[in-house]
């Protein structure tokens, strides 16, 4: 079963990075990455590199049995090598989009998501255990955000028509 998304349906102003067989959680991948997913570039990297050293904890919504409350949101967790990991593919889908002739200030991680790999042995100390491994895609798109024009509360227009109608 295939669960990598069509590269083909891309389009021009995409670019995409993927990580296969990434020795970290799936559960907290999947967090991160919902953490992240359609947040800008830099924002999210920003935001990743704060989990990193510590500074901000990632709200785990799912996967969240037994465990505690965070400064600001309800239950979270610190998932440092996770977060690091997740960093370099989206630095790495990034430069791809750079490569490409992408403007890298207007990025948009549109897609992001997290499948099992492979669990393979390896040696614990009385028996054999399996390990966590997980699949990573990003994929980023150009675009443009429009920035809306504030409405100041001195308005000429309505005070001009209140004031005709109040004659």
């Amino acid at each position: 079963m295939i669960y990598r998304l069509a590269t083909k349906d891309l389009g021009e102003n995409s670019a995409y990075a993927v990580g296969k067989n990434l020795d970290i959680s799936f559960k907290e991948s999947s967090e991160v990455c919902s953490f992240v997913r359609n947040k800008g570039v830099g924002i999210a990297k920003r935001m990743l590199g704060s989990v990193i050293v510590g500074k901000m904890a990632v709200p785990f919504k799912k996967y969240n049995d037994d465990l505690a409350h965070k400064p600001g949101i309800s239950s979270g967790r610190y998932p440092m090598k996770c977060a690091g990991e997740i960093l370099k593919i989206i630095k790495s889908a990034e430069s791809n989009a750079l490569n490409k002739g992408l403007n890298t200030n207007d990025l948009v991680i549109t897609h992001i998501c997290a499948h099992k790999a492979s669990t393979p042995y390896h040696s614990g100390r009385q028996r054999r255990r399996k390990m966590k491994r997980s699949h990573i895609e990003v994929v980023v798109k150009e675009q443009k955000v429009e920035k809306k024009e504030k409405t100041t509360k001195n308005n000429p227009t309505k005070k001009s028509i209140s004031r005709e109608d109040k004659k």
